[in-house]
């Protein structure tokens, strides 16, 4: 057997590189990362995140968070990162995302979610630095076989979007292998909501996410929501998906790197409830929460969108000890629904 490589030191302790960290699921890990008490670096280019959420937690959280302007598939400004901090382990959020743009554009996507993460691993193993949280995704499943999907659930992504997250999560058992990486890959299913005090929150150009788009049609924002096929083979015809709140999301993160700190070994979780709500169910609860009108039109499927997607979330639980705080759909909408307000309508919000 290989003689394991010691990749843990003392003086990077507690010093974290949140790569991605200005967007949506990355600004509310640092601003959690933060509230442990640990010490955060970003990298993130700003093509898709926004540096006044991290003025804003810096703000909240009354702590320093440090941001260097560059691109993951740069070799030079990761190696000028990793020469000046100290890190003890990664976490990656870098990836473009949008499962329609990545039928439409695959070789951007495999280009950036895969080679690019591939220049990170290497140069990850360059500095000794042995531990990554992974943003992975619930599509690597793709279409699914048994509801709700566990970690061994067969793997036959639909899309380029979830092929090449798969790819990554095979060069990281790979890397494990190796005794070069230990990870810790979070399959993410539908991450949604607000940080509770509406200091951050979702907001992306184009929007594609359901909760904000119904937000929109409900303030008058756009027209009307269009929903993607009413035919699925669900109880009322629209697709089902398991809503993570953001926060939930990001507390799992945290635990992920306490467990790798605990543990010489790599793994996977789903990160999900556990109950799978319609886009139906969606409009309904944003109507209640709002107390608006959603107006919603019916038009075909999208490409590569599955039924139904519902996390078997035992593994995370038992591992991790995690457990969301939000368990209601409408718990989560109330936050997006606050954030909404005071971002975009510019209205005072009493918590």
């Amino acid at each position: 057997m290989a003689e394991r490589r010691t990749t843990k030191k003392t003086s990077r302790q507690n010093a974290v590189l949140v790569i991605g960290g200005a967007g949506y699921i990355g600004a509310h890990v640092v601003r959690a990362l933060l509230q442990a008490g640990r010490r955060v670096v970003v990298l993130d280019n700003l093509s898709e995140g926004y540096r006044d959420s991290l003025t804003a937690i810096e703000r909240a959280e009354r702590r320093s968070v440090p941001l260097v302007k560059g691109d993951l598939g740069d070799p030079r400004t990761l190696r000028k990162l990793f020469a000046a901090h100290r890190f003890d382990a990664v976490m990656h959020f870098a990836a473009l995302c949008y499962v329609g743009v990545s039928v439409k554009e695959p070789a951007a996507y495999y280009r950036n979610n895969a080679g690019h993460t591939s220049v990170l691993l290497d140069e990850m193993h360059r500095a000794e630095i042995g531990r990554l949280v992974f943003s992975s995704t619930c599509a690597v499943y793709g279409n699914p076989v048994k509801v709700p999907m566990p970690e061994d659930h067969p793997f036959a992504p639909i899309n380029p979007y979830g092929h090449s997250k798969r790819m990554v999560e095979e060069m990281l058992v790979d890397l494990d292998k190796a005794n070069q990486m230990r990870f810790v890959a979070l399959r993410y299913f539908n991450a949604s909501g607000a940080s509770a005090d509406a200091v951050i929150g979702e907001r992306h150009d184009p929007e594609t996410h359901l909760i904000p788009l119904c937000l929109a049609a409900a303030y008058g924002h756009i027209p009307e929501l269009q929903v993607f096929g009413d035919d699925y083979p669900t109880p009322d015809g629209t697709c089902v998906r398991d809503y993570i709140h953001v926060e939930d999301l990001a507390s799992a993160h945290v635990l992920a790197l306490d467990w790798l700190a605990r543990n010489d070994a790599s793994t996977f979780c789903n990160v999900g409830t556990g109950r799978g709500q319609s886009v139906k169910q969606v409009i309904e609860t944003v109507e209640r929460v709002s107390k608006r009108r959603v107006p919603h039109r019916i038009v075909p499927r999208r490409v590569g969108d599955p039924p139904e997607l519902v996390a078997a979330a035992g593994s995370i639980q038992q591992k991790l000890g995690w457990r969301p705080r939000y368990t209601s759909l409408e718990s989560i909408v109330e936050t997006a629904d606050r954030w909404y307000r005071k971002m975009f309508l510019k209205t005072s919000v009493h918590l």
